[in-house]
């Protein structure tokens, strides 16, 4: 892999041709190429080269990619060629919601503790095995279960305070769906995913292309 910095728009497109590759896969197909995968996914093909070649060469002119090889080069690349140890914290709504996407295990995430502060929570399951530990508890359970990856759900208030205490942990990165931004130090990678973002993304696209609502809020 080349010494250079890495766009982020490039790793999350590497994850769609990741998934991509893995239905053509299911399709029965060996071969593919950048201009099949690029009409598959609605993007352009010279944008599947660029990307893929921050990371070395990959296929051959007239020829194409091997999916096999391909998959297997782009799981090393985004560290999914291993199990990954995650915790929740926060078990409301949607921390419960993302205990039971059956996805996670699948693509190699392994939920192996819930954490809420209610004590009616403690001690129960959010889904098979997955245990709810006291928040109290955090520290000591991240290090027995050798936790690598928080999703924190908890509310905004207290977000900062929970990600200090995940610090301690020795964790390596954090999936944030707290609507705030957190502070880390740069050896832990944060994710944010907030929902409202990428509604007002998507209701700007809807009204830029329909003039009438425009014309309506006049």
């Amino acid at each position: 892999m080349k010494n250079i910095k890495i766009p982020k728009p490039t790793i999350k497109r590497l994850a769609m041709y990741y998934r991509c590759l893995e239905n053509k896969k299911a399709k029965g197909m060996q071969k593919t190429s950048s201009k099949e995968l690029a009409e598959s996914l609605e993007i352009k093909a010279s944008q599947i080269r660029k990307d893929l070649s921050y990371f070395g060469e990959f296929g051959k002119r007239g020829v194409g990619y091997d999916i096999d090889k391909l998959m297997d080069s782009i799981k090393t690349i985004l560290g999914l060629n291993k199990k990954w140890n995650v915790a929740i914290v926060g078990v409301g709504n949607l921390g419960s919601a993302i205990a039971n996407y059956t996805g996670l295990e699948k693509n190699g995430f392994i939920i192996k503790a819930a954490f809420d502060k209610n004590k009616s929570k403690v001690g129960t399951q959010i889904s098979a095995g997955i245990l709810v530990y006291d928040m109290d508890d955090l520290k000591k359970i991240c290090k027995e279960k050798n936790i690598e990856i928080a999703i924190l759900t908890v509310p905004a208030s207290v977000a900062q305070q929970v990600t200090d205490m995940l610090v301690e942990t020795g964790i390596k990165g954090i999936l944030n769906f707290t609507p705030t931004t957190i502070k880390t130090p740069e050896n832990i990678s944060v994710e944010d995913v907030d929902f409202t973002i990428s509604l007002k993304s998507l209701t700007y696209d809807i009204v830029s292309n329909n003039k009438d609502i425009y014309e309506l809020a006049e």
